[in-house]
């Protein structure tokens, strides 16, 4: 008889039926179904679940849940929701095809300001053909805040690349070819020096406003800011502040404190500021529904669960 493993997802979340479909297809001895199709008893008999930004409520008609595997690898909302619930474990989604999207991603926005595009775009708006002088990659430095899976794979793409590479953790890390840094020491050190400051941070309560107006005055003057990890990471008043005073020449940002980006919103017309509609690294939906396969399969068989995320740390 077959498991049932239950998908619990927002309602009428138009990805849930081909999310289903991919982790069916690669757990044939489970039974993955929506959380709405499970009956009272079913409900009563799950151990685990899979999870895409799930309700906390939604989560309470599971009452025998002792974990659940999320297929995001950010888990910041679901931890907050689930604050009251010390029990349950969140496994959170570490799939080497995110990370090297994401490194694909800070390369290529990393080029787009290393070769002066926003300043050619503009160029192009007004009609004015002037040819800017050119500096090579490895007189540039690229600061990573973050040196976790995501922060590796980025910061090895763009040494590759030929640029210079620092990064920057809480703890001293060491990583063949990068500067490392790490503390309030080491972040000042590092931003001293700092062309491009890419943040891949998790939100925890520890990097919540941790860019701020200090962090942003502590960059070479002209430096550019790309932000792939959190909107609530970056004081937003103060990095409006610094892009209208000039000392921060550029802003890519993929993420925001509202998503979708309101309207209203300044980042839209500011010259200085490139919008993307947060599709930095986007999961890959075969290659997620393959590992949370390989996690669950091996607590069915050892009732062993898969490395969860610490509820001090938030990762």
């Amino acid at each position: 008889m077959k498991n049932v493993l239950p998908f619990v997802c927002p309602h009428s979340w138009p990805q849930a039926q081909s999310w289903v479909s991919a982790l069916q297809a690669v757990m044939p001895e489970e039974h993955v179904v929506l959380l709405d199709e499970l009956d009272m008893a079913e409900r009563e008999a799950c151990e685990v679940a899979i999870v895409a930004n799930p309700a906390p409520n939604d989560l309470k008609l599971l009452p025998n849940l002792k974990w659940v595997h999320s297929v995001w690898a950010g888990v910041e909302r679901l931890m907050a929701d689930l604050q009251s619930d010390h029990q349950l474990k969140v496994v959170r989604l570490v799939d080497p095809q995110l990370a090297a999207t994401m490194a694909e991603a800070v390369l290529a926005w990393t080029l787009y300001l290393h070769r002066d595009m926003p300043r050619y775009t503009r160029q192009q708006r007004e009609k004015h053909w002037l040819e800017h002088e050119y500096t090579p990659a490895e007189e540039k430095t690229v600061s990573i805040l973050g040196l976790g899976e995501l922060g590796r794979a980025a910061a090895s793409k763009l040494s590759t690349a030929g640029f210079k590479v620092c990064g920057w953790s809480r703890t001293a890390k060491s990583i063949p070819d990068i500067q490392c840094h790490h503390g309030d020491d080491g972040l000042l050190d590092m931003l001293a020096k700092t062309d491009f400051l890419i943040c891949l941070l998790p939100l925890t309560s520890q990097t919540k406003n941790l860019i701020n107006k200090n962090v942003f005055s502590a960059l070479k003057k002209h430096a550019s800011f790309i932000n792939f990890g959190r909107g609530p990471i970056v004081d937003d008043h103060a990095l409006q502040q610094v892009l209208e005073s000039g000392h921060l020449a550029h802003a890519i940002l993929d993420v925001f404190n509202q998503e979708p980006l309101s309207p209203n919103s300044w980042h839209w017309t500011n010259q200085n500021v490139t919008v993307l509609p947060h599709i930095s690294a986007p999961t890959n939906r075969k290659t997620a529904s393959a590992i949370v396969a390989q996690n669950i399969n091996e607590y069915r068989m050892k009732g062993t669960i898969p490395k969860f995320v610490d509820r001090v740390t938030g990762y």
